[in-house]
């Protein structure tokens, strides 16, 4: 029997709890274990729940939820972290990226992405929806002329996020700076290039510049 991925759900809101609560049961590998009102007891009822995955909203009181990632960042993370917030405003989404959390949810698109999120980040993927992702794109996009703006086409090899890394690279990103850009880890950018080579069967920088040129992630 599989073992199902344990949810805790945190807002402020007991209505939002509870419709995310009964999408998310929809699910046959999905348990929601528990559910917090206040910032404040966030770290404790994950650690007793034994959550896999805390769907967060950034407006808490007492502790909001960057409060509540700083608390996780210094006590160490009980699971991972998925943001559900009404903003969608860059220097939020860069700080809580910064903090830890793996994935970004606007409420808007929560009851579309919610599930497709939760799954990814369970299997230590990233994810952001969509908007939060083109607005993260569009910060270095503006400065590079060579960048496909229509990067974002379906890829049956690479996902949305290695795509932007392949491309970043092609631009001659140093790993400190695709990791700025995208507000993940130095350590997060090249396990992803490790991924990526793999699955190109590529051995070398020459060879991801041409399968970005052949599949015009960039221009020529």
């Amino acid at each position: 029997m599989t073992n199902k991925i344990r949810i805790h759900l945190a807002d402020d809101h007991q209505v939002l709890i509870d419709g995310l609560s009964n999408l998310l049961q929809t699910v046959s590998n999905f348990e929601v274990v528990g559910s917090s009102l206040n910032g404040n007891t966030v770290y404790d009822d994950v650690v007793k729940d034994q959550a896999d995955i805390l769907v967060l909203d950034i407006s808490m009181p007492e502790k909001d939820g960057i409060e509540v990632l700083k608390e996780f960042s210094q006590k160490g993370f009980p699971c991972k972290v998925i943001i559900l917030s009404s903003y969608d405003d860059l220097k939020i989404i860069k700080e809580v990226m910064k903090l830890g959390a793996k994935g970004y949810l606007t409420k808007k698109c929560a009851g579309e992405n919610i599930i497709e999120a939760i799954e990814a980040v369970y299997q230590d993927q990233e994810y952001y929806s969509d908007a939060v992702r083109e607005k993260i794109f569009s910060i270095f996009s503006q400065n590079n002329p060579k960048l496909n703006k229509n990067v974002y086409i379906e890829n049956p090899i690479l996902s949305p996020r290695e795509i932007e890394i392949i491309t970043l690279i092609c631009l001659e990103y140093s790993g400190k700076e695709i990791s700025e850009q995208l507000f993940i880890s130095v350590n997060t950018v090249e396990t992803h290039r490790k991924n990526i080579m793999k699955k190109l069967h590529i051995k070398n920088t020459i060879g991801l510049v041409k399968y970005a040129l052949k599949n015009k992630l960039i221009a020529s």
